[in-house]
């Protein structure tokens, strides 16, 4: 019995122009996929007119810097505390008009803590995770002055 010898396929025009769609129809989908991502989790957006905050912008933070607060902000396990104080090193309680604890890429994790006063600092249960973590805040001095601050943290 002989062997019937197949010929080799041949790689014609149609399956190069198969390949060329394939690749970049793929690279365009993740193209386009990354992009709906990245407009769709980030509002983007820090002041409403960011002209009109740059009016008022030196003089807010030089009010801000008049108090002399040392802001020191610490999560572990879920526990959030956030310890400030004045220039003599005693304890300032604060005012808080708003926090936000959430991940700096998307504000789907955006959480508003609940800070409870123990005498020595403000503390809050936050759901977090390991990684990076924002806590955005507005607080009020008792003179009336806003400070405002964003403080990076990392859950450990």
């Amino acid at each position: 019995m002989t062997a019937i010898a197949k010929e080799p396929r041949k790689f014609t025009g149609a399956h190069m122009l198969a390949f060329f769609v394939g690749g970049f129809g793929i690279i365009i989908t993740v193209n386009l996929f990354m992009a709906y991502m990245a407009i769709s989790t980030f509002p983007g957006v820090e002041a409403r007119s960011p002209y009109v905050a740059s009016q008022t912008f030196e003089v807010n933070r030089d009010a801000q810097d008049a108090l002399g607060w040392d802001v020191i902000a610490t999560l572990n396990d879920g526990l959030l505390t956030l310890t400030i104080n004045d220039q003599a090193g005693q304890p300032v309680q604060p005012r808080v008009l708003k926090a936000i604890f959430g991940r700096a890429t998307h504000t789907g994790e955006d959480h508003t803590p609940d800070f409870t006063w123990t005498g020595t600092a403000l503390t809050a249960v936050v759901p977090s995770r390991d990684g990076y973590w924002n806590l955005r805040l507005e607080l009020e001095a008792e003179n009336g002055t806003i400070f405002r601050r964003r403080i990076q943290l990392r859950d450990t």
